[in-house]
């Protein structure tokens, strides 16, 4: 049975939309039944980038082109300057926007394309975001990646604020296909569209990051401009900070604020908070295994990655993945304290960036922060610092410096203050 036909039976007899886009109410039905030329040049077991966002032109090509055994590479207009290094990396053979359709000719096949083709089954790329590096063209077994979303569960109303080429925006769309719940989807991500969209549709779930949080408090909307309806926040694709989370959760009382973790590597883990106000969490679900090896999380997970299509294999051989996740543990419970790339040696003493972060979030009139080890000739490392202040409003260089003086110990004060903008990508994580 494909993916539309398994879909079509789980939607029979539903009343409610499964998507509003743009205020327009778009049932299943409207998806199944989409007229979709495009689809008249891709063959099965093509390379397919599809771009778009969570419009129902974009999700009714993705759910044929996966009954058609494509390889998917969902992808935004927001990335297009870096959309020829992704069709390379991916071997894409085919591109879809919209209406529009053009095939790509080029020489090599990734065995584990090959693979998927030989198999007979669809697959998806998905890229890692890149901040360092290159990114990493993460390829999926998508009849492995599916099999997570056919156990039932409770759909709410969600606002999918994640996007159409990230791991937690396709969750969304997918818990909520497999779930005969609605979704919303909005063509803009600002603080005020974004609440705009939550009192208009009673939305019930927001799923967002971190940074986006911070913008919302740093607004001045909140609680005023937070509907009732609004049970669930979830955070997730970059570290919280205990000073944001403690704001959030005395500023919306009401909410419950769960912590979500995942990596497009693994696919989708479930996560379960130790409180609404607490950093540390579980990690599981089916087929899911945790370890902590010198202080960094490990995970297997039977939907993981096939492999990268640009990079060599990182899982060990019994397919335990190091997430380079520092962590630290309590009743079973973990708490992620910073990546391994961002601990710091000033003179022998290592500390993580964000223990440095988290002081300088607590200080009165500071939005972001980012700190950052630079190299030293003496002490190995010391630490440079850039703040943004909240609102454009000034901030005082000196007295934040007495105040970092005065918190923390001498070797992780900041020997550089830098008071400026700190970058956040279209994804709503800090660069």
């Amino acid at each position: 049975m494909g993916l539309v036909e398994a879909l079509t039976k789980r939607w029979h007899g539903v009343s409610h939309p499964f998507l509003i886009h743009e205020n327009q109410a778009v049932a299943f039905s409207d998806l199944q039944s989409a007229e979709l030329g495009v689809l008249d040049e891709v063959q099965a077991g093509d390379v397919v980038a599809l771009i778009g966002d969570f419009e129902p032109l974009a999700i009714a090509t993705l759910l044929h082109l996966i009954d058609r055994q494509a390889i998917v590479v969902p992808l935004t207009a927001d990335t297009r300057t870096q959309h020829p290094q992704f069709f390379t990396a991916a071997q894409v053979d085919v591109v879809i926007e919209g209406a529009s359709v053009r095939r790509i000719a080029h020489e090599h096949s990734h065995p584990l394309i090959q693979q998927l083709r030989v198999q007979q089954r669809a697959g998806l790329v998905l890229f890692s975001s890149g901040t360092t590096g290159q990114p990493k063209a993460i390829l999926h077994d998508l009849s492995v990646f599916l099999k997570r979303f056919e156990t039932p569960r409770p759909a709410l109303k969600t606002l999918n604020f994640l996007l159409f080429d990230h791991i937690g925006g396709l969750n969304t769309l997918l818990h909520t296909l497999f779930n005969t719940g609605t979704v919303i989807a909005l063509k803009t991500r600002t603080v005020e569209s974004i609440l705009e969209a939550c009192v208009r549709h009673a939305v019930e779930v927001l799923p967002t990051t971190p940074t986006f949080l911070r913008m919302m408090l740093m607004s001045g909307l909140i609680p005023a401009h937070v509907p009732a309806s609004l049970k669930i926040i979830t955070y997730g694709t970059e570290r919280m900070d205990q000073p944001t989370l403690d704001a959030l959760c005395a500023a919306l009382p009401e909410v419950d604020f769960r912590q979500t973790f995942g990596m497009s590597e693994l696919g989708i883990v479930r996560v379960k908070s130790e409180a609404r106000n607490s950093l540390f969490m579980q990690i599981g679900g089916e087929g899911v295994k945790t370890r902590v090896v010198d202080g960094v999380l490990e995970i297997y997970s039977e939907t993981r990655m096939l492999g990268y299509l640009n990079a060599p294999n990182p899982f060990d051989n019994d397919g335990w993945y190091n997430t380079k996740d520092q962590v630290v543990t309590r009743n079973g419970f973990y708490k992620v304290t910073g990546r391994s790339s961002d601990l710091i040696n000033v003179g022998g003493l290592k500390f993580m960036a964000s223990e440095v972060e988290r002081v300088a979030l607590a200080y009165d009139g500071v939005a972001l922060a980012r700190a950052e080890g630079k190299s030293n000739p003496i002490t190995g490392q010391h630490v440079e610092l850039t703040v943004e202040p909240k609102g454009g409003q000034p901030l005082e260089p000196q007295p934040l410096k007495d105040y970092l003086n005065a918190t923390l110990p001498a070797h992780m004060v900041p020997r550089r203050l830098k008071i400026g903008a700190i970058a956040v990508g279209h994804r709503f994580k800090r660069l």
